[in-house]
């Protein structure tokens, strides 16, 4: 019998390391290999209990150089998109809830602070949240308006020289531990940003339990009732929408590459499976149904990491469009939870533990098909992009 041949990674079947610089593999590796020692041995009790240790967490990634390391200045790294992406796939190689910290530490919560906060406001926030010491989160959602954020009830009304916030926001990120909450409200002047810290009075995040998804994830409620902030708590450059939608294609740049890192960690785990699996006296890789299964999986897997590189460099030039991001959203998601599912049925009933991360896997991508904008939105950003037409309303 002829013994197998030495195998290829799915990234090699492309040569997507000679795409790389010598410091994006470089902090690729560092974040590959801190996150093998100190996050992979924990994350199935983390999520089979449904918590984490949010504030150890924030501090070693935050001593890691992660969070927000691709901003400039205030603490942060300043690296290039594709390090920062790349960063982002080894983290959600090991859980989505992980990724999701860091996109909501650097990409909204801290990356609205840097673009559209005062001097002062990003001196008290910025270095402490890039180390890890704070922690940020980002209220948008409302439970009555998701896809449609300019549908939100929160508002904010002037009182004197202050403002005064009543509203709920719904499914916010480390909500519950955050130190500070960025949140959007309905002013007389329109969409404005607000940086209301933890503790305020009528301030409250219950956390939000019972997920079948996204469970080494803090996931909160923010509750606003008669909530009182000096005028200098709003963010003074941003107005309307465009405040908040421009954080968020931030983060949907991050999902680009995280959702490949889910796609990547399972797809690895079905090879070797089926490689050491013994079926009717012969190993499951042998099969050509395996083959062609994991073959398909291996070409999309390419394809979407040669998407994310593409859209990393036009970001790092400047050129990039919402559209664009769009799409990397859109066909990355859509195709890491599909791998997810197929990598399921070569475990097979083992597919279903938590001694093996495919199914962890793909609950947690239920939920990034849905947060930073669902797979129809994005088909409708597209869809307006190639024919002009509006049809979200």
């Amino acid at each position: 019998m002829k013994s197998p041949s030495t195998p290829v990674h799915p990234f090699d079947l492309l040569a997507v390391d000679g795409l790389l610089t010598d410091e994006e593999r470089e902090i690729r590796r560092t974040v590959r290999a801190a996150a093998d020692r100190e996050l992979r041995p924990h994350i199935a009790g983390w999520f089979e209990k449904g918590e984490i240790p949010a504030r150890e967490l924030a501090r070693t990634l935050g001593g890691l150089g992660v969070l927000g390391m691709h901003l400039e200045g205030y603490g942060c790294a300043g690296t290039g998109s594709v390090a920062y992406g790349l960063a982002c796939l080894e983290l959600e190689a090991v859980d989505s809830g992980l990724r999701s910290l860091v996109s909501v530490q650097g990409s909204l919560a801290m990356y609205a602070i840097w673009k559209y906060g005062s001097e002062e406001q990003k001196q008290r926030w910025l270095p402490k949240m890039a180390a890890g010491e704070y922690i940020g989160c980002f209220g948008l959602t409302e439970p009555d308006a998701g896809s449609d954020p300019g549908a939100m009830r929160t508002n904010a009304k002037r009182d004197g020289s202050d403002w005064v916030l009543n509203g709920t926001k719904m499914w916010i990120t480390n909500g519950s531990v955050a130190d500070v909450a960025v949140v959007w409200a309905r002013t007389e002047d329109g969409v404005r940003g607000f940086l209301v810290p933890a503790g305020t009075p009528g301030f409250s995040a219950p956390e939000i339990k019972m997920k079948l998804s996204l469970r080494a994830s803090v996931t909160s409620e923010l509750v606003l009732e008669d909530v009182r902030l000096p005028a200098d708590a709003m963010l003074p450059e941003a107005r309307g929408l465009s405040g908040p939608l421009g954080c968020l294609n931030e983060a949907r740049f991050g999902i680009v590459f995280g959702a490949l890192g889910a796609a990547r960690d399972c797809l690895e785990t079905a090879i070797s499976y089926a490689r050491d699996r013994t079926v009717f006296a012969r190993s499951l890789a042998s099969y050509q149904l395996t083959q062609q299964k994991l073959a398909d999986m291996a070409v999309e897997l390419g394809k979407g990491m040669l998407l994310a590189l593409h859209l990393g460099r036009l970001k790092d030039a400047g050129l990039i469009t919402a559209e664009q991001i769009s799409v990397g959203k859109l066909n990355n998601v859509r195709e890491a939870i599909a791998i997810a599912r197929e990598c399921r049925t070569i475990l097979g009933a083992n597919g279903i533990t938590l001694e093996y991360p495919v199914l962890r896997h793909a609950n947690n991508l239920e939920s990034v098909l849905t947060y930073e904008g669902t797979s129809e939105v994005h088909s409708l950003v597209i869809g307006k992009a190639l024919t002009g037409e509006q049809a979200f309303r």
